[in-house]
């Protein structure tokens, strides 16, 4: 298949994506912003940028583990690596410096019977300057799952890597790589992809604003900002962007006295009704209604957008699978009969000896002019049941950023590949097909592998089509399973639209 490349950096539609009040909570300038791909800059980054703390440091987590080490592997420094230690060791050097730490407290179960966690959270409940607390404050079944660090209110990270075990790595995800183990121990984990970013100016104040609105939430207490104060920027990182518009978009799930907060679900509508020629996305998993409508209806366009897909093979967990897997095929199943253009693929990734490499990043590029990154994925829970916070610039205005965004694309998909940007950039430019372009560049070992949809028995249809374990909401948890096609519970509920749409232009 191949699709007229356009190939102007800075042809854009006129139209305004990103809109303050409906796809994202605010708006706000940034002077430097970076893509962060992979824990193993990450951590060094976020350690770097903690050493420069003068007034406050806040990490708002899904999971924290004390043991993990922030320093590249073998790289040290004037402090501590361990982050147990290395949090205590940066109140005691700088008398002016408070951290907060908050994390989900389902999560916080699990992590206690990890080693010394609990001694750690007792070292750092003494310290005046520590404060720990756990964030119950969700409804049931509902999760804190956004991962954003504030620093002094003028530098701030949010992705979707979590400060934790089993999550560092390289970009080459290499097969045997001896740094990949267990903290504490020699035992390996499977290669790991995820993503964040990192900013500054007003845009990250705001994120300082967020992480004290949620602190009052979970805690109670009120945190004043800080008067203004300059971060210095890490030096391991490179800007990837300067003088950008970052937008902040959330998910809040509805409460006795909290209305919901659905920007991140009206920005996935908005960013693939919007999208031109090529809706790149990485995510953990592929589950939602809402978004699988919304895809169904631009592939039943004759000249709608190719839309690439990268997923993990299968979910994390015991029970993840179960849900999130069982959508996918579902989900997927009813796109393909959709795809009469052949514009959709899910693809996942493996190593150079053809391990599977767990996709964790949710990252999405549409066309050349918009980047999203954050916490949330293409699931139900993502869009209003879980707290998440996700950031997005549109670059619209300006050709040379774009080629940026176009950059970041290529660069993506060739770690996947196992093959240089360039490549990916040329082979696009020739085919103007990404999808024919992924399709001529990967082969055996290190490779991009098409997803092929599993036989599902009679239990997992049910699980997955009544969203039992991806619910929509904190009210979907409750609701019965009866109701007609329009109206109940269920993963195609609202697919009569898209079938609706399929039959007037096959009528037309």
């Amino acid at each position: 298949m191949t699709r007229a490349n356009d190939g102007r950096a800075g042809a854009f539609a006129t139209t305004q994506l990103l809109t303050p009040g409906d796809n994202c909570w605010r708006i706000e300038p940034a002077d430097h912003f970076s893509l962060i791909v992979d824990a193993d800059d990450y951590f060094a980054a976020a350690r770097q940028a903690m050493l420069g703390a003068k007034k406050r440091i806040m990490l708002i987590g899904w999971d924290f583990d004390a043991r993990i080490n922030l320093c590249h592997p073998g790289e040290t420094d004037e402090g501590p690596t361990q982050l147990s230690d290395f949090i205590i060791w940066l109140v005691d050097r700088n008398p002016d410096l408070q951290i907060y730490l908050l994390r989900w407290d389902v999560g916080m179960v699990k992590a206690v019977f990890r080693g010394n966690t609990l001694a750690t959270l007792l070292r750092w409940k003494a310290h005046k300057r520590i404060t720990a607390r756990i964030d119950s404050v969700h409804p049931f079944a509902a999760s804190h799952h956004q991962k954003v660090v504030s620093i002094d209110d003028s530098l701030a990270f949010c992705g979707g890597i979590d400060m934790t075990s089993e999550r560092w790595d390289t970009r080459d995800h290499a097969d045997d790589n001896p740094d990949r183990t267990l903290p504490g121990s020699k035992t390996p984990y499977k290669p790991w992809h995820d993503a964040t970013s990192l900013f500054d100016g007003k845009a990250a104040a705001a994120i300082g604003e967020l992480t004290r609105e949620r602190w009052k939430a979970a805690c109670g207490q009120t945190l004043k900002p800080l008067d203004t104060i300059t971060s210095q920027w890490p030096a391991s990182v490179k800007p990837t962007l300067e003088k950008v518009n970052l937008a902040i978009a959330r998910s809040y799930p509805e409460m006795k006295k909290r209305p919901a907060v659905l920007e991140i679900e009206r920005l996935y509508e908005t960013l693939i009704a919007e999208a031109k020629t090529l809706i790149y996305a990485e995510s953990q998993y592929f589950a939602s209604r809402r978004i699988a409508i919304a895809i169904g209806k631009r592939l039943q366009e004759p000249d709608g957008p190719e839309i690439v897909v990268v997923n993990p093979l299968t979910a994390d967990g015991w029970l993840e699978p179960i849900a999130m897997d069982t959508a996918r095929a579902r989900l997927v199943s009813a796109l393909k009969h959709l795809d009469t253009h052949n514009r959709l693929r899910i693809y996942h990734p493996q190593t150079a000896q053809g391990n599977p490499i767990y996709v964790h990043a949710k990252v999405t590029v549409i066309d050349d002019r918009v980047l999203r990154v954050g916490s949330s994925n293409f699931n139900n829970r993502s869009l209003r049941l879980d707290t998440e916070c996700d950031v997005a610039l549109d670059v619209a205005d300006n050709a040379e950023q774009a080629q940026t965004i176009v950059d970041i694309r290529d660069d993506l998909i060739a770690e996947h590949l196992g093959v240089s940007p360039e490549t990916v950039a040329r082979e696009y430019a020739a085919s103007g097909s990404m999808i024919a372009t992924i399709e001529k560049l990967r082969g055996q070992g290190r490779s991009l592998i098409p997803y092929e949809v599993p036989d599902l028995n009679d239990v997992e249809k049910w699980l997955a089509d009544n969203e039992v374990l991806d619910p929509e909401g904190p009210e979907s948890i409750f609701e019965g399973f009866a109701g007609d096609s329009r109206t109940k519970r269920g993963l195609f509920r609202g697919w009569y639209m898209v079938r609706k749409l399929r039959f007037r232009r096959h009528r037309d």
